[in-house]
């Protein structure tokens, strides 16, 4: 029977806010957010090693991470810190205590040079500090050796939280043409479809209220499938929430340009779509294509 003690790490993010949800049916669970209480800071190591061993989990959740893609070139100490350093801790201290942990990657470990969807082991090469900083992260979690699940993912959005999504909606409303790159492709994902699967992943794995590393630890992508670029996902969401009263007629009309008509300082992969073959094979799992996720999270959105 599924009934684990459960550390969930960063309860404030748009995944979090769902796995708090989600990951209730698996036992109790304690989330700890840095301007939540209770509270932690991830750039405070002992801070770290001190709430695994007060709250004793089976399983650590880690959703959190310094996600500012282009603020993390000039922040690169601060990316390190919290994507790589912290994780290393968080992984040390969940092996002293013979927990598990689930963590959150994503595709900018990879250069973006690949025509057909990266494999979990397909060479990486980030192109920039947040996806290297992650890489990092990923690295020592495999150094410590601690059972684990290290889950790849991309494109994420929702209905709260800081995302393209609600950024589209919102410009949408105020502008009258937008420009959007259209030569960036991977695959938008919902942040329930994550959280969700992650319940389900955690209880598959589930072995007494521990984690069967042996089993099924290791690493994962978990992505909607299909693809499409930045420009063919805000047109459907423009379609979309026309058809579901979001917007009005008079929403912005999208333009297609290149990366390098938006120059950002962080360079992105052109390409990141990721395959979820490993994930499909191990445990019968697939999300769904990426508009029909879309298309459940627009519906399930308040109206303005």
């Amino acid at each position: 029977m599924v009934n684990m003690d459960i550390l969930l790490i960063g309860s404030e993010g748009q995944v979090a806010w769902e796995l708090r949800r989600t990951l209730a049916c698996l036992g109790r669970v304690v989330a700890l957010g840095r301007h939540t209480l209770p509270a932690l800071d991830l750039s405070d190591t002992d801070a770290i090693r001190q709430a695994v061993r007060t709250h004793r989990p089976n399983l650590i959740v880690n959703a959190a991470a310094y996600t500012a893609v282009d603020k993390a070139e000039q922040e690169s100490e601060a990316a390190h810190r919290i994507n790589a350093e912290a994780v290393g801790i968080l992984a040390e201290a969940a092996r002293a205590i013979g927990a598990a942990l689930i963590h959150y990657s994503t595709d900018y470990v990879f250069p973006g040079d690949a025509s057909q969807p990266y494999l979990e082991d397909a060479m990486t090469g980030p192109l920039g500090v947040y996806g290297l900083s992650k890489l990092q992260g990923e690295e020592y979690i495999r150094q410590v050796g601690v059972p684990h699940m290290i889950l790849r993912t991309a494109w994420v959005y929702g209905g709260r939280g800081a995302n393209f999504l609600l950024t589209m909606l919102r410009l949408m409303r105020e502008r009258e043409s937008l420009g959007i790159v259209d030569d960036q492709h991977g695959a938008p994902t919902w942040s329930r479809m994550i959280a969700e699967a992650t319940a389900l992943l955690a209880a598959r794995c589930d072995r007494d209220g521990g984690f069967d590393a042996a089993a099924h630890g290791g690493t994962y992508h978990l992505t909607s499938a299909g693809e499409t670029t930045w420009f063919g996902f805000a047109s459907r969401i423009r379609e979309l929430a026309l058809s579901q009263g979001l917007l009005s007629e008079s929403a912005a009309v999208l333009k297609p340009i290149p990366t390098s008509a938006y120059p950002t300082p962080a360079q992105r992969p052109q390409y990141s779509v990721l395959s979820n073959e490993k994930l499909r094979s191990a445990f019968g799992l697939a999300l769904p294509q990426w508009d029909d996720a879309l298309q459940l999270c627009l519906a399930d959105m308040p109206r303005p």
